[in-house]
């Protein structure tokens, strides 16, 4: 008997809009779908987790502008599942908490196709969670009510009891209540709320962009009015609200409602979008460059072949490191044949990297720049393998005895095409012979340019995210000169100026800065210690000290 495929519809709670809430389940099924069929509240991040052949349709629906009707998803979802696909239908927040979830699954059911519900985080939830406002508490309510602040236009009459609502002492959440927020004010006072009870609106509550509002139900109007706040926004109303200021946390992180570009290469943007993300900026990934092997990679194997005739290896960063073993493990080597050399190193990170690899690095430079090797084999700023300074050890001994001899010893320097030229002039000055191989490029990446060019006209229009929903870049990054020279040939240079107006320029070190400035920006912020943490942590400071 031949295998029908039978298709199915998974209506998945895609969580209130940070990415990272939603369900594992929720996850596998996107992992898992032939067509992901997404709206306006589910963050568009969660996409990345589908594969590359799924078919993406957006259905969004927003303030009166819908992509598509609601009777016209139904149909979609159902024919999608009747042609036997697996279908993952995204929506914001829970799907049967006013998610319309319940109308696709009576379509579902009328259709006889096959569906699955997977709950979700309700924006009811996280959103005040986010703003610092609990929903409970046993010293002001135990109960919640959840209603829509948008009633459907048809009904003849109201289906929300204003009294009941009024007089319970529960706390009140509305969905899409913007619009009738008057109204929901003036019911509330009207069958007996007391006009002094707390009262917030949440703006996209759990992302970058969360905006609250807060005030009692005489004044929130006002408020809300003044602040220009626009849907989507939750509305709380509650003696709970009134624990806001006290335990407020998500818009307490010092780049909160930040835009920040960055610049690295896609593959390597994440441990800095991690961090900048954590501290609460919106990280916009602009990859101006990319890191690939040479297209002769025959000195780099040849080099290899030849691994005995070298007494050091030294790896000036991560790429290094990463394509010299991959070049070594492709031609059927193991580090078996490195172990009679010496290895020195720039930065902890390259450290770390060499490590995962099991080897120990012998020589790592206290600060991270070309010239810090040099300083280090002539006995200067070393820290060994243990990641200590010499001097710590050796309190007595002088700077001249804990100098590295290198005169007549061959080192092999596997690094990028376009690195500076200083540190293999420099060690050959000190009787060192060096073999400077070309272990990576980097190249161009024009594929967001249009992207950038938007966000950087946006700049200089509405710095207020929460009034304009496009505006434009607080912080650009650079994280290596490439990056610079590349980010600004993305750019008209007959606007150059006009684009960065306003626009805060961060570097991670003094080279990279340098080349920035040679390219006609003004390095704001410039790290001291020339690794991704240190960039982070210059940027932090200044913010704090704005």
């Amino acid at each position: 008997m031949t295998n029908i495929k039978k298709g199915k519809v998974y209506l998945i709670g895609a969580g209130p809009g940070d990415p990272q809430l939603i369900t594992i389940k929720g996850m596998e099924c996107i992992k898992k779908a032939d067509v992901v069929v997404y709206d306006y509240l589910a963050a568009p991040a969660l996409l990345k987790y589908a594969r590359k052949d799924t078919q993406i349709i957006y259905v969004g629906k927003k303030g009166g502008d819908h992509t598509m009707s609601q009777e016209k998803i139904n149909q979609l979802l159902v024919d999608k599942g009747k042609q036997g696909l697996v279908v993952s239908r995204l929506k914001g927040g829970d799907p049967f908490i006013f998610g319309r979830g319940g109308e696709e699954a009576e379509a579902l059911i009328d259709a006889d196709v096959l569906f699955e519900v997977v709950p979700g985080v309700t924006s009811a939830v996280a959103a005040p969670a986010y703003a610092g406002i609990p929903l409970t508490h046993r010293d002001y309510t135990s109960s919640v009510s959840l209603i829509t602040g948008h009633e459907d236009p048809l009904k003849d009459e109201s289906s929300i009891r204003w009294d009941t609502l009024a007089k319970s002492g529960s706390t009140l959440v509305f969905f899409m209540g913007v619009k009738n927020l008057p109204n929901i004010c003036e019911k509330l006072i009207e069958n007996g709320k007391s006009p002094d009870t707390p009262v917030a609106l949440v703006r996209w509550g759990t992302t970058p962009k969360q905006q609250t509002v807060s005030g009692t139900l005489a004044n929130i109007v006002e408020r809300v009015a003044k602040a220009k706040l626009k849907p989507p926004s939750l509305i709380v109303v509650g003696e709970v609200v009134s624990l806001r200021e006290k335990m407020k946390w998500f818009e307490n992180r010092p780049f909160h409602g930040k835009r920040i570009v960055v610049t690295r290469a896609r593959e390597q943007a994440s441990d800095l979008v991690a961090a900048l993300t954590e501290l609460g900026a919106e990280c916009i990934e602009i990859p101006t460059i990319k890191v690939m092997p040479p297209s002769d990679n025959t000195p780099l194997e040849m080099a290899i072949e030849n691994i005995n005739t070298y007494d050091w290896l030294i790896f000036t960063s991560v790429n290094g490191v990463k394509f010299f073993f991959d070049t070594l493990f492709r031609l059927g080597k193991d580090v078996r044949i490195l172990g009679h050399l010496q290895f020195a190193c720039i930065g902890p990170v390259t450290k770390e990297e060499l490590k995962s690899h099991g080897i120990i690095c012998d020589v790592l430079p206290e600060s991270y720049r070309a010239e810090s090797i040099v300083d280090a084999f002539q006995g200067l700023n070393n820290q060994g393998g243990n990641g200590k300074s010499e001097s710590a050890d050796i309190e007595n001994e002088n700077i001249e005895s804990r100098k590295i001899d290198i005169k007549g010893k061959r080192i092999l320097l596997p690094r990028a095409k376009e690195a500076r030229s200083v540190l293999p002039e420099e060690l050959t000055k000190m009787g060192a012979v060096i073999d400077e191989v070309t272990t990576y490029i980097t190249e161009q990446v024009t594929d967001a340019k249009d992207e950038l060019l938007t966000l950087l006209e946006n700049a200089n229009t509405d710095k207020t995210k929460e009034n304009n929903d496009n505006a434009g870049i607080d912080i650009v990054t650079f994280t290596s000169s490439s990056t610079v020279k590349n980010f600004k040939a993305l750019l008209p240079q007959d606007k150059f100026s006009e684009l960065m107006k306003g626009v805060t320029v961060a570097c991670i070190g003094p080279i990279t800065a340098d080349t920035a400035i040679a390219e006609g920006f003004k390095p704001n912020i410039i790290a001291t210690e020339y690794t991704i943490p240190g960039l982070v942590n210059a940027m932090v400071e200044a913010i704090k000290n704005n």
